[in-house]
């Protein structure tokens, strides 16, 4: 297969000041993308700020022979959002990827997340995607080849502990993943997303949050294999214009990819359904043998 480059193409990647996002920046660099780098400097709850992590990888995108700029407005405040599209088009003259990768965790039992601290985890992820997609999107079909790359996460599913306000911010994305794909379509842009496995600031923490020193060597010996930089190439195949996935969601992490998907199964259907139905059919509700794996349409 031909290397698949980004030539001419410009892509904002937010939270691309550490991290997966940087590696993100990195590669899209690497083969030819001109890159706005927007990170808000912030810590891994979203508290403070700095300039410093987004103008490191400007520097080392420009070392390596790259062209790219900073960008450092917060994704969860509208107008900051605006103005990271605004640097793309004022730098480079359009726009055809965004690769929304900004976010942050809060890990803590559901009953000491305040209201406050769930808002916060949807201001960031949900709106601060939806900000930046609302404020790219006529250029990305001014574009013809639009792409969107979200980050989710596998924490949606329920499978990871005390992460109900980050799985239900990242629920958000997914559900705007899923819908605006069809939406998309009709206008040759393609939405997608990624569920990242990966040593993150984030998860480090957790790790080290551990009392037990044995969960906390399994937990550290897990992270040294997720490099960040095994996401990248997932992200930047459903950032170009040769991918044909809509409304798709790619596991990635360890140099593994899967398909995240959502499905319906055959169930049951009873003309007078009662409770007493639903809990005696639960066995056939539940199979999930012949089941259906809703795409998105094109609205």
């Amino acid at each position: 297969m031909d290397e698949l480059r980004f030539d001419g193409r410009v892509a904002v990647v937010t939270g691309a000041g550490r991290g997966i996002g940087r590696c993100h920046a990195l590669l899209l660099a690497a083969r030819g993308a001109k890159v706005v780098v927007a990170d808000y400097g912030g810590s891994t709850d979203g508290t403070g700020s700095s300039a410093a992590p987004a103008e490191e990888v400007v520097k080392e995108i420009a070392a390596a022979g790259g062209e790219a700029v900073a960008s450092f407005a917060s994704v969860a405040e509208e107008d900051g959002a605006a103005s990271i599209v605004a640097t793309a088009l004022d730098s480079f003259g359009r726009l055809d990827i965004v690769v929304n990768n900004a976010g942050i965790s809060d890990k803590a039992p559901f009953e000491e997340l305040t209201n406050e601290k769930f808002r916060r985890m949807v201001d960031v992820h949900f709106l601060g995607t939806l900000y930046v997609t609302r404020a790219a999107w006529p250029h990305l079909i001014a574009s013809g080849t639009g792409r969107v790359v979200n980050t989710t996460s596998e924490a949606v599913l329920g499978t990871l502990e005390q992460l109900t306000s980050y799985a239900s911010g990242k629920g958000a994305v997914l559900g705007l993943t899923k819908s605006l794909a069809g939406e998309g379509a009709k206008v040759r842009v393609r939405v997608n997303a990624v569920a990242p496995r990966a040593r993150t600031r984030m998860s480090e923490e957790s790790a080290a949050a551990q009392t037990d020193p044995v969960v906390r060597r399994r937990a550290e010996a897990v992270l040294a294999a997720l490099d960040p930089a095994l996401i990248s190439p997932a992200a930047a195949y459903l950032a170009h214009e040769s991918c044909a996935l809509n409304g798709e969601v790619l596991v990635v992490g360890g140099g593994a990819v899967h398909r995240l998907t959502l499905a319906i199964s055959k169930g049951i259907t009873k003309p007078d359904l009662t409770l007493e139905d639903v809990a005696a059919g639960l066995d056939e509700i539940c199979d999930l043998t012949g089941a259906a794996f809703p795409a998105a349409r094109n609205f």
